[in-house]
Formats: C-alpha cells, sequence, structure tokens
C-alpha cells in the first residue's frame, strides 16, 4: 500500500496537482507523510511540507529525520520556523533543538513564543537521558476542588495543546501533586462530583533525574501509558508518555548492540552515517582489540618448542579459541541482558557464578566427549593428545563462562555499561587464557 501511496504522491508532484496533493496528504496519517517524504528528494520535501495543511505540518515535522528537518527549517524564513517550534510539543522541540546548530538553536528561541521559548529552555537544563530531558510540559491539570463538569470544560480547553487528556493530575496551590483522574472516569461520573472525592491518591511517579532507562523499566513495570515526573519537592513538572518510551527502548537497544560488537554508539541511522562517520565509531576498539591480541600471539611464541614436538597440537588451537569465545559470548549475553532487565544484581553474583559453573561443566563435558570421539576416529591422533584437547576444552568452556558472567557485573559495580564487556573483549581475554591452559596441560601430560 505504501509504495502506492508513493507513486501517487510523486505523480501528484511531476504533474503539479497540488491542490489533489493536499487533499491526498490530510487523508493520511502523520507518521505515513513523514515516512512517504523521506522517500523523496530534497527539494520534494519541501514542496511537501509547504503543501502541507497547518494542522499537519508540525505533527509530521516530528516524524522526520533530523536531517529532512534541518532542510525544511533551513528553507524557511526565522518567522516561520519558529512558528514550527512553537506548533511542536516541547519534548519534541527540544529532541530537534538538540540536533541543531548553536546559532540556530538562538535565533529560532528568540523567535519563538515566550510560553515556548521558557518550556523548552525548562527541559534543556535537564541532564542528557533524564527523565527530565524526555518529559513534557504539555499535560492537563485540575484542583482539587473543581466539579466533574468544570474538569470536561477544562480539558476543552486546554486538551489540543496537551500531550495526552487520558490521564489528567490534581495538584494542590504548589503544584503538588496529590492525585491523578482517568478521563474515563469523568466521563462516567455525576457532573457535580468533586474531584478531590474521586482522584486516585496512590501515584507512581517518577523524578525529573532518573535515567531514561530506570523510567522504561517502570512503564514496563506498571504497564502505564503515561506517567507523572516531579521534582525533589513532589512539584508535578511534567508528564512522559508511552510513545516516549518506544524511542527510549529502540535507542538503547541500538545502542547495547553497538557496545558489545565494539562499536562507539552512534544517534544516526546506518544510511545516513557517511564512511568516515562509521570508520571513527569502528576503529578505536578495532586498534584496541588489535593490540590486546598481540598476547595471543606472544603466548604461542613463547611455546613454539612444545609446538615443533608435537605438531598436531597447533590444529586444535583455533577450535579451543572459538569454542571458549562463543561460550564465553553466551554467558555475557545472558547475564548483561538479566542485568539491563534487573533480574541480576550484585548481591546475586555468588549464585550467578555457581550456576555457569555447573552450566560450563555440563557444556564442556558435552563437548569434551563429542570431541574426543572425533579425535580418535576421524583425526585418529594419539590418546595422550586428544586427553589434551579435551582437558582444554572443559577448562576454556569452564573460564569463558566464568569470565563472560563476572565482568558485565563487575563493569556495572564501578558505573560502566555491561554492553562494553560483550563478546569481542571478552572473546580476546578467553583467548589468552585458553592458550595458556592449552600449553601448561599439554606440558604436564605429554611432558615436553
Amino acid at each position: 500500500m505504501e509504495w502506492k501511496e508513493l507513486e501517487e504522491l510523486r505523480e501528484l508532484l511531476d504533474t503539479k496537482q497540488y491542490t489533489k496533493l493536499r487533499q491526498f496528504l490530510a487523508e493520511l496519517n502523520d507518521a505515513d507523510i513523514a515516512a512517504l517524504m523521506e522517500e523523496l528528494e530534497e527539494e520534494d520535501i519541501l514542496k511537501v511540507y509547504r503543501i502541507l495543511p497547518k494542522n499537519l505540518a508540525a505533527d509530521v515535522f516530528s516524524y522526520l529525520e533530523v536531517d529532512s528537518q534541518q532542510a525544511i527549517i533551513e528553507s524557511l524564513s526565522v518567522k516561520e520556523a519558529a512558528n514550527v517550534i512553537d506548533n511542536l510539543m516541547a519534548d519534541d522541540a527540544v529532541d530537534f533543538l538538540e540536533e541543531m546548530p548553536a546559532n540556530v538553536v538562538e535565533k529560532l528561541l528568540a523567535n519563538a513564543k515566550p510560553d515556548t521559548r521558557q518550556a523548552i529552555n525548562h527541559l534543556l537544563r535537564y541532564p542528557e537521558d533524564s527523565a527530565g530531558s524526555i518529559m513534557t510540559v504539555e499535560y492537563v491539570s485540575f484542583k482539587e476542588s473543581f466539579t466533574v463538569a468544570q474538569a470536561i470544560d477544562h480539558i476543552k480547553t486546554v486538551g489540543l495543546d496537551s500531550e495526552t487528556i487520558n490521564i489528567c493530575y490534581v495538584l494542590d496551590a504548589q503544584r503538588k501533586l496529590l492525585g491523578t483522574v482517568a478521563l474515563r472516569y469523568l466521563l462516567l461520573s455525576d457532573p457535580d462530583e468533586i474531584i478531590g472525592d474521586l482522584m486516585h491518591e496512590n501515584i507512581i511517579s517518577i523524578n525529573t533525574l532518573m535515567d531514561q532507562e530506570q523510567v522504561a523499566a517502570q512503564f514496563k513495570k506498571y504497564d502505564f501509558t503515561a506517567m507523572p515526573v516531579v521534582d525533589n519537592e513532589d512539584r508535578l513538572v511534567g508528564i512522559i508518555t508511552v510513545d516516549d518510551i518506544v524511542d527510549i527502548m529502540e535507542e538503547e537497544t541500538t545502542e547495547d548492540m553497538e557496545k558489545m560488537a565494539a562499536i562507539v554508539p552512534s544517534d544516526k541511522s546506518y544510511m545516513r552515517t557517511s564512511v568516515f562517520e562509521t570508520y571513527k565509531k569502528r576503529i578505536p576498539w578495532l586498534l584496541l582489540l588489535m593490540v590486546s591480541a598481540t598476547f595471543t600471539g606472544a603466548i604461542i611464541s613463547s611455546f613454539q618448542e612444545a609446538l615443533s614436538v608435537y605438531v598436531a597440537l597447533t590444529a586444535f588451537i583455533p577450535m579451543l579459541m572459538d569454542t571458549g569465545g562463543n561460550a564465553g559470548g553466551q554467558a555475557s549475553v545472558t547475564i548483561i541482558r538479566g542485568l539491563s532487565l534487573g533480574e541480576i544484581e550484585y548481591p546475586d553474583v555468588p549464585r550467578v557464578i555457581w550456576k555457569e559453573v555447573r552450566v560450563a561443566i555440563l557444556c564442556g563435558a558435552t563437548l569434551a566427549a563429542a570431541n574426543f570421539a572425533k579425535l580418535m576416529i576421524f583425526d585418529r591422533v594419539g590418546v595422550w593428545v586428544a586427553l589434551v584437547v579435551c582437558l582444554t576444552l572443559i577448562a576454556a568452556v569452564l573460564m569463558a563462562m566464568l569470565v563472560g558472567c563476572i565482568l558485565p557485573v563487575g563493569a556495572k559495580r564501578i558505573g560502566f555499561d555491561p554492553a562494553v564487556m560483550a563478546s569481542p573483549f571478552i572473546t580476546t581475554i578467553v583467548d589468552a587464557l585458553s592458550l595458556l591452559v592449552y600449553f601448561r596441560i599439554a606440558t604436564m601430560v605429554l611432558h615436553i
């Protein structure tokens, strides 16, 4: 369906049927319009944006990629651009302005409405990735003394400019949060009923300085569509809605995946990241891992004499290193996931280690038995060489799983992101340990 809509959009643009195009766009969802615009050339994106009805333009703008947003803003006069900012929700406006050059931000804020400027500056003062930085200040609030009829009239007045009206907030004179009221209860209650008698007083709120990952965990725990954000004095300063949480989860998951692959995280999509930017994101870890991998070469060099006596030992080095790296990667991913979901805490470390030891022994023994059969039947190596390889395999899996579970927990304990201690880093450590154990066992068993 989207392909047909894109073809129709291009045809209307090419034939300059702008009135029909305006009607065509008015029938589509905001997010779908933005997705179609992203498939166009920059010149056509600007044309479509100018054709959009005013009530649609700001909503569509918030769904566009940063590059497209910047192109649109640069094509408008300062006054027109400031009008776009005025019509965005405050949190969307902040997300956009954080990507803009400082001189552009200064001009836009200077020409924006005072209340818009105040709301944006309010959000910009909070630390990046905190609840305060992602909340919106557009919400519906009531006094405790309001009747249901007064509350509904108030919603009609301010509802269009609010992020959501499904949940409304009851505040006292000092703006302290007293309770919440769901819209459905207002619609089903007697018009003369007092909000203070109707409100839900068991409030679950978020502090402005809470990290966005913890915010997402709160939404998952309580299954809310919106949550209030309060300062240290329990005054309501904003709300966070579930659409913001979806963006956070995508952002955090992408960041963790990049760290686990030893890539410096980027906030741009792959297709919009230049070759040089991609190179800069990857090369630091590649250099570090390359240097650390030289330890593996040094270990092999130090046991050259043993390898010259039993050349067959060389053939099994890749298998041992790969198996250890894979085992460590499995353990680390499981532990990192547990840490991210709050299933594993620092006091759980002894239980985690004991569990991984038992899993490692079972996995190692199974792999060793299968490998021993292969070595004797197909490779036809000596029994003692097969014993060396299989004992090393058990030790390598045990070490790998221990390293894979201890490093992420240790990283989180000292304040680092556990995802940093993922597969590439763990594999390098396990490779070196596996080789050391391999040659030590070979020296003892084969007397070389």
